[in-house]
């Protein structure tokens, strides 16, 4: 009965930090660019696309192919480093216990 205590403990240490984690990841901001950083897109933790920011040197009506093509690029890399981030994040959590396929934490 003390292993299944401590398994019920545990598992609540774990929910709690789960929580924790999921707060923190709210606040933090994470920034992706592309253009050698002449688009920049800041996300959260979360993937919450929070702003965009473009170079005024890009903003030209006669190639707004190229910029569209930089801010998926720029978004793309946002995203990137947030599940990099997340994947580090849960990795401390977890103790490196690796989660079954399929399983995705936070969101």
């Amino acid at each position: 009965m003390k292993n299944i205590g401590n398994m019920m403990k545990q598992a609540q240490q774990m929910q709690e930090r789960m929580a924790e984690l999921q707060a923190r990841l709210d606040q933090t901001e994470v920034a992706g660019q592309s253009g050698a950083g002449m688009v920049q897109a800041t996300m959260t933790g979360k993937g919450e696309l929070r702003r965009i920011k473009i170079d005024k040197s890009l903003v030209n009506p006669e190639e707004s192919e190229i910029l569209e093509d930089l801010v998926v690029a720029a978004v793309n890399d946002a995203h990137q480093r947030v599940q990099s981030m997340v994947s580090e994040e849960m990795s401390k959590l977890t103790g490196g216990l690796s989660l079954p396929p399929g399983f995705k934490l936070p969101f």
